[in-house]
């Protein structure tokens, strides 16, 4: 008897692919050429690169919570007012930067999620989408009455905040232009700076052992509990994780805006219509969904926001059309004929032979 060397399989677990390899290299390129923007493009160019990314997080972070965990909310104005109005009160009452004013903003956007979840999680399908929605509005009605802050009207940032925000002045030197453009590449900055964390995040999340929890409650509730799997709690995760994240977008937004109201600032089509509509178009339940989306949406705000009504009504029929036809979104549609995927969270069991010696077994 003589020991015999047979090949066994080893398997290994990837979520790399040569296209997600490629992406990361022409990401950071990107990213690079986003940060460089503000010293050669107008100030038109940068609120129009602002309106995008700032779009992009809201569309992201709706997007981990539907398409990922499973929580349809049209109520996600919520937490962008509340940031918003968090960040005024901060700034016109307080006397604080309104760098610090946008921490508060979403801080106070998480702190705000803590309770509503209480209410929300004990409501499932349509009848949560409606609970979010009604937490919104009252949300909206109570801080009309906040009379400190312009009550129903609204008001603006004191004369000089923006102007005088941690940063403005060192870019206003160094590029040589005026104190409002310097606030807007700031903001631009902020946002850029808040977009690539946001997906950082959410792709991060979603590639760890939390994620692979998240797509088993979304799954299948009752076999995601039997392995260990706390629906609640993983739930809940997320819910607060994506208020932050909102209420430090919309904290942002109206840094940028200087004026708030609590119809602006609680703007259902805004904040979570168009937001919706990015998503379901790009494809939802992917990253490179919402970024596929907020650039659609820009392009067809530009070609149709001179049509008025119509500009709504075409909106609401394209986002038919591809419901209908292309359920997965363009990416969607896109990822499944060309098998391509920029950020893959998917696991790949991938195996290779090595030499194992197996004892006794007699050459010939």
């Amino acid at each position: 008897m003589n020991d015999h060397t047979l090949p066994s399989p080893a398997w290994t677990v990837s979520m790399r692919t040569r296209a997600s390899s490629v992406s990361a290299a022409v990401a950071l390129v990107v990213v690079a050429l986003a940060f460089a923007v503000p010293f050669f493009a107008t100030r038109a160019v940068l609120q129009d690169l602002f309106f995008i990314l700032t779009m992009l997080v809201l569309a992201q972070g709706w997007n981990l919570l539907a398409g990922y965990a499973g929580l349809v909310s049209v109520g996600q104005q919520a937490f962008v007012g509340f940031g918003a109005y968090a960040m005024f009160a901060a700034v016109s009452l307080l006397g604080l930067d309104p760098l610090a004013g946008i921490l508060i903003g979403g801080l106070a956007a998480a702190a705000l999620a803590v309770p509503t979840a209480f209410f929300v999680f004990r409501l499932e399908g349509a009848y949560f989408a409606v609970g979010t929605w009604v937490i919104a509005e009252v949300v909206r009605l109570s801080l009309a009455q906040w009379k400190a802050l312009g009550g129903g009207t609204g008001t603006s940032l004191p004369s000089g905040a923006t102007r005088d925000m941690a940063g403005v002045r060192l870019v206003a030197d160094w590029l040589g232009v005026r104190a409002a453009q310097a606030t807007d590449i700031v903001c631009y900055w902020l946002a850029l700076l808040l977009a690539v964390a946001t997906v950082g995040l959410i792709y991060g999340l979603l590639r760890s052992r939390h994620g692979l929890g998240l797509a088993a409650v979304r799954d299948n509730r009752e076999a995601a509990r039997s392995i260990g799997v706390d629906p609640l709690r993983i739930k809940s995760f997320v819910y607060l994780v994506v208020a932050l994240v909102t209420g430090l977008t919309g904290a942002l937004i109206y840094v940028q805006k200087a004026r708030i109201s609590p119809d602006a600032a609680f703007s259902v089509p805004d904040w979570t219509a168009y937001v919706i509509f990015i998503v379901v178009i790009g494809g939802i339940g992917t990253i490179e969904g919402p970024i596929v989306g907020v650039v659609v949406f820009f392009v067809l705000r530009n070609l149709l926001a001179d049509y008025g009504s119509w500009y709504l009504l075409i909106l609401g029929l394209i986002g038919i059309v591809i419901m209908l036809f292309a359920p997965s979104g363009l990416w969607g549609l896109f990822a499944n004929r060309t098998g391509i995927q920029l950020f893959p969270v998917r696991r790949i069991l991938t195996g290779t032979h090595n030499a194992q010696t197996i004892k006794g077994v007699p050459h010939g």
